[in-house]
């Protein structure tokens, strides 16, 4: 979601600028590049070392409020996607959200950007035990839209979410919408297709089937 179909970028680099006075972090913005794509509730156990569990919700809920105030947008390509995928019946149900953030912020920013919302609903970090890179998050996306893993494609800007989809067996495709095509591909996650946004993306129903055109030029 964020960095995908969002651009949350303000409101994150706020947050953890806030988030590194309050713990003595350092560099605020090196610490928001090394956790993009991965649930505050394992990169605020490990980098403000919170293990209170009552805190820690409570820390999670201030961190996003503050991205909340930092005004996301919808991304270029993303909402005309969407709204393709929700147009067809054959299509609507077999697409949705897979996203690292919680269940309180994710629809509230969906909602603030435009972005239509799937169906089926979203899966957010409360939805799984282990966050990405781990393969949880898009196994519980397949589950939820009745597709085989190896049938599905996870479109993602965070290396951390490349390596989620490509452990749980999907095919990856990686947007440089907040991630340098030379650092994803520096990084070893090797998406089966790259391009420089969503407006490079395009769907359509081919005999009852979901065709993805992926212009990589």
């Amino acid at each position: 979601m964020d960095g995908t179909l969002i651009d949350s970028t303000p409101g994150v680099l706020r947050a953890w600028r806030i988030f590194s006075d309050d713990y003595k972090l350092g560099d605020s913005e090196s610490v928001a590049h090394e956790t993009h794509g991965r649930r505050l509730y394992d990169t605020l156990k490990e980098y403000c070392g919170i293990t209170d569990e009552e805190r820690l919700l409570q820390e999670i809920d201030r961190f996003e409020e503050e991205v909340i105030e930092g005004g996301p947008m919808a991304l270029p390509g993303a909402i005309d996607l969407l709204r393709k995928l929700n147009s067809d019946p054959s299509t609507s149900s077999k697409w949705t959200i897979v996203t690292s953030a919680s269940n309180k912020y994710a629809p509230r920013a969906l909602e603030r950007s435009g972005v239509p919302l799937p169906s089926v609903g979203i899966i957010t970090s409360n939805d799984v035990s282990e966050g990405k890179p781990h393969p949880a998050p898009y196994l519980a996306g397949s589950l939820r839209c009745s597709i085989n893993p190896e049938n599905c494609l996870v479109v993602e800007d965070a290396i951390s979410g490349l390596k989620s989809g490509r452990a749980a067996g999907c095919r990856t495709l990686a947007v440089c919408t907040s991630t340098l095509r030379s650092k994803i591909l520096d990084s070893g996650v090797q998406p089966d297709f790259i391009v420089s946004d969503l407006t490079k993306v395009s769907v359509a129903v081919v005999d009852n089937k979901l065709q993805v055109t992926v212009d990589q030029s």
